[in-house]
């Protein structure tokens, strides 16, 4: 790290300002990615060669190239640098943001989506995070993050029919490149340089470790969830363009006024069942109980899509279990990872993401050919069903936090005795010592550890 140890819960000077410049060049991609999503559905008739399946292909397609690259371009910045990875992969985004700006076909649209997608850094920006901050530090610097793509997402839903309005399908892909730039600027000019990098298992993936991933079942049931969490949100912005302009009658130049409202009261709508999920221990209940209500919304989209008051209704119903389930997830997949596979686990979480929105947009196109809106949201509403089948036999999962211990040589090399010692102090689950990090990862129950007794037993290795 860049920065002396300290023993203060509050955050550097030099890790506000690392958390600030990765969290905005978050942000900044996944407005650039998002800004079309309310849009493009019923303006992409502009390009040649347009058919609906071609159009949901191209909503979507930055969702194959991120899942077939998120890993690999995790794994590079491990060898050459998390900045230059970060940098690639900013100025292949711009690069395929200037190529769709550009297009006349759809076709070209597409290409420019995939060269969008290529550029995955989401594994780089996480690991420079890491290298950037104190590890008691790392929850709230993930938090950052998290909140800025939330917010991204919910900016780029009310922009982008109002840009769409301004300067057209084109202007929209020409700023997301000017972003990407951006991102590349303060990549350099405000993020610090770490002086050294590490590998972190917590974060990163480790390929041996797959199979023991894909034959977890508590952590395939998760992975499947966002998939199809981001299968529904692709889906879904296909059909509601054309539902709000088409058959409820709402011009497209006044979406963003129609989104606003129902995100901000979506966001309040979530605080309360986040807090009921995290501090009642309710995680399950909450969990299957947002599936449930995202099923709703789709069945009532399905049947009352003629009215304007009723879409919209469904919309706040959908974006407040959308956030409900987008914040819970990860923090799900967190205390059901074991240790050592945890990196590994959010590495195919994450590209199962990817999947999840490439599948949507496909998916929604070719119904939409085939059987119209209403084929859509019927469609989703057998998914949403299928997905709770899927969940319902999860384990609840249990309250975990947990922390990382220093090694000194000694320790090392006393590893056996090390491991037996830490977990028997009562309320450590699971530990895992990783040679190459020099560190301890360890799991436990905040609720019966006594954590004087685990701090003085840290301090002593």
């Amino acid at each position: 790290m860049t920065q002396k140890q300290t023993t203060t819960n509050s955050l550097t000077s030099l890790e506000k300002r690392s958390i600030s410049g990765l969290s905005l060049i978050f942000a900044l991609r996944m407005l650039g990615l998002f800004m079309i999503l309310p849009v493009f559905s019923i303006s992409a008739h502009q390009y040649t060669g347009s058919t609906p399946m071609l159009i949901g292909i191209a909503i979507g397609a930055y969702g194959l190239t991120q899942a077939l690259l998120q890993i690999p371009f995790g794994m590079l910045s491990d060898k050459i640098g998390r900045k230059r990875v970060i940098t690639i992969g900013l100025l292949l985004f711009a690069a395929g943001s200037v190529i769709a700006a550009m297009a006349h076909s759809i076709e070209m649209v597409i290409v420019g989506r995939l060269l969008q997608g290529s550029g995955a850094i989401a594994a780089a920006i996480m690991a420079l995070t890491a290298d950037l901050t104190r590890d008691e530090q790392r929850t709230k610097a993930m938090a950052s993050i998290g909140i800025s793509i939330g917010l991204s997402f919910s900016v780029a839903l009310a922009t982008g029919p109002i840009l769409e309005h301004w300067v057209g399908l084109s202007g929209i892909f020409w700023a997301t490149a000017l972003l990407a730039i951006a991102g590349i600027g303060i990549l350099h000019l405000w993020v610090p340089t770490p002086k050294r990098l590490m590998m972190h298992t917590d974060l990163g993936p480790v390929p041996k470790q797959f199979g023991k991933v894909f034959g977890n079942k508590q952590i395939m049931r998760l992975v499947l969830s966002i998939m199809l969490l981001h299968l529904l949100l692709t889906t879904s912005f296909f059909a509601l363009p054309h539902a709000l302009q088409d058959v409820a009658g709402l011009d497209k130049s006044q979406h963003a006024m129609a989104y606003m409202p129902v995100l901000l009261l979506a966001f309040f709508t979530m605080v309360p069942f986040i807090i009921i999920a995290e501090k009642k221990r309710k995680m399950k209940p909450v969990f299957i109980g947002a599936i449930a209500v995202i099923g709703l919304a789709e069945l009532g989209w399905a049947f009352f899509a003629h009215s304007l008051t009723a879409i919209l209704i469904c919309l706040w119903l959908f974006f407040s279990a959308f956030n409900i389930l987008e914040a819970s997830l990860p923090s799900m997949m967190s205390k059901l990872s074991p240790l050592e596979n945890k990196g590994t686990a959010m590495g195919v979480y994450s590209s199962a993401q990817f999947v999840g929105a490439f599948i949507g947009g496909a998916m929604g196109g070719t119904l939409y050919g085939i059987f119209g809106l209403e084929g859509i949201f019927v469609a989703s509403v057998v998914l949403v069903v299928i997905w709770l089948l899927l969940v319902f036999p999860m384990q609840a999962p249990k309250h975990y936090s947990s922390k990382i211990i220093h090694l000194s040589e000694a320790t090392m090399n006393n590893s056996t005795d090390f491991i037996q010692q830490l977990t028997a102090i009562y309320g450590v689950k699971e530990a895992v010592m990783v040679p190459e990090e020099q560190v301890a990862y360890v799991k436990y129950s905040p609720d019966e550890i006594n954590m004087e007794e685990l701090e003085a037993f840290a301090s002593r290795h």
